[in-house]
C-alpha cells in the first residue's frame, strides 16, 4: 500500500477511495479498500463463481442423454466452460480473502455447509431436453445481461475475468438457442416440450435478477454494488432488459408467455408483469429448492472422494 495512504485516517482513506471510484479508476487487489467494498465483492464474486460450478450440474445430467453425438459434444464443452469460469472467479476472490486469512477451500466448505449460496435457477430440475435448451437460451441469456453490466466494474480483476466469461457465455446462449430452434421446427410434441419448460422455469427467470427493492428480502446488496460502481443497473432495470430482448423472440417462435397479464406499457416504457412468489425465493436461497440438497450432495461426494488428491498435493508442497 502507498505509504501516503497508510498514514491517513479511515475516513480520509474512504474519501480518497470514493474519489477514485467516481473518477472511473480500477481498484486492484493490493489497493486499500473499505471493508464494505471488500465484503460486497467477496459475497458477489464467490456466489458467482460457485454458481458457475453448481450451474453445470443441471446440464451435466444431459451429457449421457443428449439426442445426438453432436449435441453431446456441445453440452460437454459447455459444462467444461462453466467449471472453468468457476475456477477463474474463485481465484479472483481468493486475493480478496487473503487479508482475512481465508482461501478457496474455505469457500467450498462454506458451500457444502450451506453458508455460501448458489444462484436460485440452479436449484431447479431439468427433466427434458427442452430444459437443456432453455438453460442455454434464457438462463445464460439472463446471465449475459447481468454480467455485461459489470464489464466496467470498479474492481479491475473481476472486470478482466468477465471479459473472457461473457465472450464464452455468448456461445453458450447460441448453443441453447440452436436446441430451442431445432425443437420449435420439429414435431408438435417437441414444440410443446419448449412451452412446458418455459412454464416451469418462468418464476425462476423472474427471480434471476433478484427483487426490485431491498425491502422484499431485507437486503441492500444492490445498493452497495451500485454505490461502489461494481455494477450500474438495478435488479429491475436488468429484468426489463431481459424482457426487451427475449419476449419478442419467444413470441416469434409462437410460444406463450406464462403470465396472461403481461404487456408492454408504452407510456412508462416497461413491461408490466406479475411478481413471482418471493417466499419461494427465500426458501431456495436457504437451500430448500427442488434440487438443492441433491446437487449439494453431489458436490459433497466429490469433495470427499477427492480428499486424497488434496492431501497428496499438500504433502508435496510441504516437502
Amino acid at each position: 500500500m502507498d505509504t501516503t495512504v497508510s498514514a491517513l485516517s479511515y475516513e480520509e482513506k474512504q474519501s480518497r477511495f470514493m474519489e477514485r471510484i467516481e473518477a472511473g479508476e480500477k481498484i486492484e487487489a493490493g489497493d486499500w479498500m473499505p471493508d464494505e467494498y471488500r465484503k460486497a465483492l467477496i459475497k458477489l464474486i464467490s456466489m458467482h463463481g460457485i454458481s458457475e460450478i453448481m450451474g453445470a450440474l443441471p446440464e451435466k445430467e444431459w451429457v449421457p442423454k443428449a439426442p445426438t453425438l453432436r449435441r453431446k459434444l456441445g453440452i460437454m464443452a459447455k459444462v467444461q466452460d462453466e467449471m472453468g469460469h468457476g475456477q477463474l472467479l474463485l481465484r479472483v476472490v481468493e486475493d480478496l480473502m487473503q487479508p482475512l486469512e481465508k482461501g478457496r477451500q474455505d469457500l467450498i466448505e462454506d458451500l457444502l455447509n450451506g453458508d455460501l449460496k448458489f444462484h436460485n435457477v440452479f436449484h431447479m430440475p431439468s427433466p427434458t431436453w427442452g430444459d437443456a435448451g432453455l438453460i442455454g437460451w434464457l438462463v445464460d441469456g439472463a446471465a449475459i445481461i447481468t454480467q455485461t453490466n459489470m464489464l466496467k466494474s470498479s474492481y479491475g480483476p473481476y472486470a478482466r475475468a468477465l471479459q473472457r466469461i461473457c465472450a464464452e457465455e455468448v456461445f453458450h446462449a447460441q448453443h441453447g438457442e440452436a436446441i430451442i430452434l431445432a425443437l420449435a421446427e420439429g414435431t408438435p410434441d417437441q414444440k410443446a416440450m419448449i412451452q412446458d419448460a418455459i412454464d416451469r422455469w418462468w418464476p425462476s427467470l423472474l427471480m434471476f435478477f433478484g427483487p426490485a427493492s431491498a425491502t422484499t428480502t431485507g437486503s441492500s446488496k444492490q445498493d452497495v454494488t451500485i454505490k461502489y460502481k461494481i455494477r450500474t443497473k438495478t435488479n429491475e432495470q436488468l429484468r426489463q432488459d431481459f424482457f426487451d430482448k427475449y419476449i419478442p423472440r419467444m413470441l416469434a417462435l409462437g410460444l406463450r408467455l406464462p403470465d396472461d397479464t403481461m404487456h408492454y406499457d408504452k407510456e412508462v416504457k416497461k413491461w408490466i408483469y406479475q411478481d413471482p412468489d418471493w417466499s419461494d425465493f427465500k426458501k431456495i436461497i436457504r437451500n430448500e429448492g427442488p434440487k438443492s440438497q441433491e446437487r449439494l450432495q453431489l458436490r459433497r461426494n466429490a469433495y470427499e472422494d477427492h480428499r486424497w488428491v488434496r492431501e497428496a498435493l499438500a504433502g508435496a508442497a510441504a516437502d
